[in-house]
């Protein structure tokens, strides 16, 4: 349920409506618009009666809502959220970043692909010192050390840094080192003790869509996420699996325009993971762009051949340079 504020209420005249909601049992969501300010009701709203709050002086309106997800509704929220990730770096609300590097997070080499795409224009550098891979057998990642020259790359480059965790018995380690951004990969988009745990957090989350997953379930693990405090919350569409064997994944680019409309949250693409091959990544990087997504993820390494994983979607630094105008150009199309 959703309650509009009239104009002109005052903030002891809003305390006091909240206090009382309070006081059915319900959590209250408030949002202070720039058009508007909204109470979202959260809870069985069934202990409230909608027609007793709507003829409230400092109440304009009363709607049900019918969604699940009440947190990450733009009914609840009407302007977009900005996640504030480092100085200069926002996603969401007009901005626009770029998040490079490689799969996995494999030595030094880390150092020459962040200065490349620091060079080209990315904001971000990715990085998997933690790898969920479908054999035990494959390359888990480097773990602790893998996290360390992630840090060491942020020291050097100023960039800050976007890597997964995929145990919530890691998390103090990634805290510990101040990682920018924690990355939730499509495989443990449900990983509901994972998602509790860095909703404990304030450190933004970039949630990567499930492989077979909705747009809704999506959205519902991002309410886990906010449902425990942490509002910083990038969806992130990287495909899903369908019947199409030509492409590691389909593409869902409606998903781009679909979330805008359903969620205040930022929503970025990774044509990377979405395609699977190097020869179509940049041009699914400029089709998310022209559809309206507020960053990308794509994987840039030094070695395609040599990369201990997804080195057959991986760009060349030389090759992200080349890409780079062109988002540009398409970015200053559609903003």
């Amino acid at each position: 349920m959703i309650a509009v504020i009239k104009q002109g209420t005052s903030k002891e005249q809003i305390d006091k409506l909240i206090d009382w909601i309070r006081g059915k049992g319900l959590e209250v969501n408030y949002s202070q618009g720039s058009q508007e300010t909204i109470l979202g009701l959260i809870g069985d709203t069934t202990s409230i009666d909608a027609e007793l709050l709507d003829s409230m002086d400092i109440v304009e309106s009363v709607t049900r809502v019918s969604e699940p997800f009440k947190l990450a509704n733009r009914k609840f929220h009407p302007d977009d959220t900005v996640v504030h990730v480092a100085d200069g770096v926002d996603v969401g609300g007009g901005s626009f970043q770029v998040i490079a590097g490689p799969c996995s997070v494999e030595g030094d080499n880390l150092f020459a692909i962040a200065d490349a795409v620091k060079a080209a224009g990315a904001t971000m550098l990715r990085g998997g010192a933690y790898k969920p891979r479908t054999s035990p057998y494959s390359n888990q990642g480097m773990g602790e050390r893998g996290l360390d020259l992630l840090v060491e790359a942020r020291e050097r480059t100023g960039l800050p840094i976007v890597t997964e965790i995929m145990d919530p018995r890691d998390l103090p380690l990634f805290l510990e080192r101040g990682i920018d951004v924690l990355q939730i990969g499509a495989r443990n988009m449900q990983n509901f003790p994972l998602l509790r745990e860095v909703g404990k957090t304030q450190t933004p989350v970039l949630l990567k869509r499930g492989m077979a997953a909705t747009i809704d379930e999506l959205l519902m693990a991002a309410e886990y996420v906010m449902s425990e405090g942490n509002p910083n919350v990038i969806l992130c569409e990287r495909g899903i699996r369908t019947f199409e064997t030509r492409t590691r994944n389909t593409f869902d680019l409606n998903a781009v325009p679909v979330l805008h409309y359903l969620t205040h949250l930022p929503v970025i693409a990774d044509p990377s993971h979405a395609t699977g091959y190097t020869r179509y990544v940049g041009q699914m990087a400029l089709a998310a762009t022209a559809a309206g997504a507020d960053g990308l993820e794509i994987e840039v390494h030094d070695n395609p051949p040599k990369a201990w994983s997804d080195g057959g979607q991986a760009l060349l630094p030389s090759m992200f340079s080349e890409l780079m105008p062109e988002v540009r150009a398409i970015r200053e199309v559609v903003a």
